[in-house]
């Protein structure tokens, strides 16, 4: 569609010249979410020259209804549920203690896979860019600003490539920035916005990771 991004890369390219005044600085970190949000991601931290990392959130899918979130958890064990969801499951909570004991095991596969052996980064008194290739309900963005709240995080930057305007807004108050460098009024899907959105895949993930790591600058440049 016209006004597209024509990938994740050019998305990521775009968005860092909305983040140039974090450029260079030792206190900040970009943090992208798996898998889509990682390339955006990448090309952020390369063109600010600060470090890249992962927040790995997963959505606590209904058995059945997968699409259908009841929630997300976060790296850390952070969880965020939809309690409007929530109050029509029956066995609501054995339901959600299964999903979450499914997607917990899931973050600690990626963790592991993902870093390649790295620690996780610390994020006390850090600057922490978030970045996702887009916005739509915003649920697991949510249960990763809340996890980052917790890990001590000194300010927390919402930014994406695109998202609706009222989901942008509503990060106002979570977030304490928030960039959204699209936010068209009639938004339908992350989708809708890229020519090439296909899906990326772990070894992608752990390519960039690695070559973030590779190519991460000394605090002095």
């Amino acid at each position: 569609m016209e006004g597209a991004f024509p990938n994740r890369s050019e998305a990521g390219r775009f968005l860092a010249t909305k983040l140039s005044r974090y450029a260079g600085s030792v206190d900040v970190i970009v943090l992208g979410l798996p898998r889509g949000g990682v390339p955006v991601a990448y090309e952020v931290a390369q063109a600010l020259r600060v470090p890249l990392d992962v927040f790995i959130v997963r959505k606590l899918g209904v058995p059945g209804f997968e699409e259908l979130a009841v929630g997300a958890i976060a790296s850390g064990g952070v969880r965020v549920l939809n309690e409007e969801v929530a109050d029509t499951l029956p066995n609501a909570d054995e339901i959600i203690d299964a999903v979450t004991a499914k997607e917990t095991a899931e973050i600690e596969r990626r963790e592991h896979e993902y870093r390649d052996g790295r620690p996780a980064p610390d994020l006390s008194g850090k600057i922490v860019i978030l970045i996702d290739d887009g916005l739509a309900t915003g649920a697991t963005m949510r249960a990763a600003v809340k996890a980052l709240r917790q890990r001590g995080a000194a300010k927390i930057v919402v930014a994406v490539p695109v998202g609706p305007p009222d989901t942008c807004r509503e990060f106002e108050d979570l977030a304490d920035e928030v960039v959204c460098a699209s936010a068209p009024e009639f938004f339908q899907a992350v989708g809708q916005y890229y020519e090439d959105f296909s899906q990326t895949s772990d070894e992608e993930v752990r390519d960039l990771l690695a070559k973030g790591a590779q190519n991460r600058p000394e605090p002095n440049m």
